[in-house]
């Protein structure tokens, strides 16, 4: 409810389960006071508090958008659109809160406040896109003459506010909002059901290991984690392998144990598709039908057409047309891999056909035997603190940003730790937080937030950016070791923030990562560039017990092997961009999840070998909110304009050239969507992104006649 729900100065009060409650009366509503703007009072917060401070600010909201709707003056853009960038600010303070808590502190007690809340949100999201008065003024606005007149900033926040009222449905007849209102109130519902449900098997499954035996081919870091992951659940003395991806695909990397690493596999793929209540699939089945009614009364042929109108691709045609372009060199790559893979296995006598649980073991066979280049012997110099320090480096040297600790600011759990951002002429830019480690009730993966965006509307006031992980800790004293790919998603997720920190626009609806969902990946996926630069290796990669650098054979070798696996990296992601599609495609049928996943991966020629990255029942980027559905393909449309843009850095003289960062910074980073993204992306490049930068990039034939 973003750029809807922004914050008036209003004190309600209202009957409540527990009396009258004031606005001043819980931190939930209170302005954010204390130093940097103000920040959120994590540490006062107790779940019984969300339920009456959302009763509040959602009043306050209400009597916002009453004034506003129906104000008597002539609708302005100073009375009507600057207006809703002014509303909902307590509103939306409540539910930056309430949506930290959802994905890293969620408990028993929280997940019943979710249940109740989520409908009640969607309904007003409903109810103020439903508003005839309100969009008659936003529609005025948006057709009159006048609006030539307004800077080109507040005519994108005119069309961006009245395209979102159509697409939500303004301009249906009463009984088709009525229904639009229904089905997104349910849809809500079905979302934090499918979450809980993922949340729930990743939290109740776990690989337990008694046998030291057992542990053979794991690195003695990895070991340590899963010692002290035993420990945090009293059971001292074991080993613990949570079912966490990060946790899980170190295991697949290194166990020379065949039968456990099968468990382990069959135990993540499988999140979200155990029969019983928790069963995902029933829920998935449901949310299809209703997106894609939804989708026909709003005037589309499906779900996937209305999602990507506002994208950079536009139609699901140029969304397949990129993916099946990658896709067929992408299986191509992995039969040789496999091919690769299975020799070794066959030398060794396994007397083994390879499965998925093989196959990142037996890749870190062929990359040794190819490159002579190990996990194992990259890993040492891996160390997340070092990491993070080294993203903060390179974030001064290409853009100017210096980061220093900051004691004193609330948190929502003793993980998360704090940074000021200032820039190279020493202004405060923004607070970085970063929360880094799994723990129970935080959900699985990595991710970016704003808890506040950067805007210039009225006064000055500066975002505050957090970056999520879900690392296991590291036994007391010793460091923190992560795989190169664990690394690379650090970097990724900090672009993110470093898009969000590099803000400077002036509408809070326009501003930071508020952008197309098949753009908003180049920041991020440009920033994983930098790890493997080595400037950053030389300094931040070094070794945890001796402190030496990173040795420059090693570096080489690294560099060599940088298109390595890329046949599988591709086929697992691109898998389940399609089948994200073609389920959205798939219109108003009835869809068995299971039959669909299994029918169409075997029409695609999905190698037996590799499953989907994200199999439908835990898909939460599709099902656990609007996210990325029928939007997964985004990852891919990016990483062809990162490809590009990345060129453009070699073309120059290399990842720190200041010149090519600074038109970055200015062109992509600081716009928002203050301007459409082919139109940022040309500014920056001088031309459209083709495909043929992301084909060299992986190492596949470039097509004839490719740009």
């Amino acid at each position: 409810m973003k750029n809807l729900m922004c914050a008036s100065a209003l004190v309600i009060t209202l009957a409540s389960g527990q009396g009258l409650v004031a606005a001043d009366s819980t931190p939930l509503l209170a302005r954010w006071d204390g130093p940097f703007g103000g920040v959120p009072p994590f540490d006062q917060v107790q779940v019984d508090q969300f339920k009456p401070a959302f009763d509040v600010a959602i009043e306050a909201y209400r009597a916002e958008i009453r004034a506003i709707a129906e104000n008597p003056a002539s609708p302005t853009f100073e009375n009507t659109i600057a207006e809703l960038e002014r509303s909902g600010r307590m509103l939306d303070r409540v539910k930056t809160v309430y949506d930290v808590w959802s994905s890293t502190m969620s408990t028993a007690e929280f997940r019943q406040v979710e249940q109740l809340m989520e409908p009640k949100l969607a309904a007003l999201r409903d109810e103020v896109f439903q508003n005839e008065k309100l969009f008659r003024r936003i529609e005025a606005i948006y057709q009159s003459p006048d609006k030539s007149k307004l800077t080109p900033e507040q005519q994108r926040l005119v069309w961006f506010h009245y395209t979102n009222f159509v697409r939500a449905g303004a301009k249906l007849d009463p009984a088709g909002k009525a229904r639009v209102a229904e089905i997104n109130q349910r849809l809500a519902t079905l979302y934090t059901t499918f979450s809980q449900n993922l949340l729930a098997d990743e939290e109740e499954y776990a690989t337990v290991i008694s046998d030291s035996k057992d542990l053979e081919g794991l690195p003695e870091s990895f070991r340590a984690a899963a010692a002290a992951e035993a420990k945090s659940r009293g059971q001292e003395g074991k080993w613990v392998i949570a079912n966490t991806r990060s946790s899980v695909e170190q295991f697949l990397t290194y166990s020379t144990r065949r039968a456990l690493r099968e468990q382990v596999w069959r135990q993540f793929v499988s999140r979200g598709d155990h029969p019983g209540p928790r069963d995902n699939k029933p829920i998935i089945t449901e949310i299809l039908k209703l997106r894609a009614e939804r989708a026909k009364l709003l005037g589309y042929p499906t779900h996937a057409h209305w999602r990507l109108e506002n994208q950079m691709a536009k139609t699901p045609d140029r969304a397949m047309e990129l993916m099946q372009a990658v896709w067929k060199p992408a299986i191509a790559r992995v039969r040789e891999e496999v091919a690769d893979m299975q020799r070794i296995a066959d030398a060794e006598g396994a007397n083994i056909k390879i499965e998925p649980w093989d196959y990142r073991y037996y890749a870190e066979k062929v990359r040794k035997a190819k490159y002579d280049l190990d996990e194992n012997e990259i890993k040492p110099y891996l160390q997340l603190d070092k990491l993070r320090e080294a993203m903060f480096w390179a974030a001064g040297q290409i853009y100017g940003f210096k980061f220093a600790p900051v004691t004193g600011v609330p948190v929502c759990h003793p993980d998360v730790n704090v940074w000021e951002v200032k820039d190279a002429n020493d202004r405060h830019v923004a607070l970085f937080y970063f929360d880094p480690y799994a723990r129970p009730g935080k959900r699985s993966g990595a991710w970016m937030n704003a808890y506040r965006n950067q805007e210039k509307f009225e006064r000055e006031i500066t975002p505050l950016i957090s970056n999520n992980s879900n690392f296991m800790k590291s036994a007391p004293g010793e460091p923190v070791l992560v795989s190169w790919d664990d690394a690379k998603t650090l970097f990724h997720e900090f672009g993110h923030a470093l898009h969000g920190l590099s803000s400077d626009v002036n509408y809070p609806s326009l501003s930071g990562t508020s952008v197309p969902r098949d753009y908003v990946e180049l920041p991020s996926q440009i920033n994983e560039r930098w790890l493997s630069t080595p400037e950053v290796l030389n300094r931040f990669a070094l070794h945890y017990k001796t402190g030496q650098p990173m040795p420059p054979a090693l570096i080489e070798r690294i560099d060599k092997a940088a298109k390595f696996n890329q046949g599988f990296a591709t086929t697992e992601f691109l898998a389940s961009a399609l089948i994200d599609m073609k389920i959205h495609l798939a219109g108003e049928q009835t869809i068995d999840p299971a039959a669909f996943e299994r029918e169409e991966l075997a029409k695609l020629g999905m190698p037996s070998e590799i499953v989907m990255r994200h199999r439908l029942p835990h898909f939460a980027h599709v099902f656990a909110d609007e996210g990325y559905s029928a939007g997964y393909y985004s990852y891919l449309w990016a990483d062809t304009l990162t490809a590009d843009a990345a060129e453009a850095f070699k073309e120059a003289a290399g990842f720190y050239d200041k010149t090519v960062a600074n038109k970055f910074k200015q062109h992509i980073l600081s716009k928002g969507n203050t301007i459409d993204p082919a139109e940022a992306y040309r500014a920056f490049r001088g031309r459209d992104a083709g495909i043929a930068a992301l084909m060299r990039d992986r190492g596949f034939p470039v097509p004839d006649g490719a740009n």
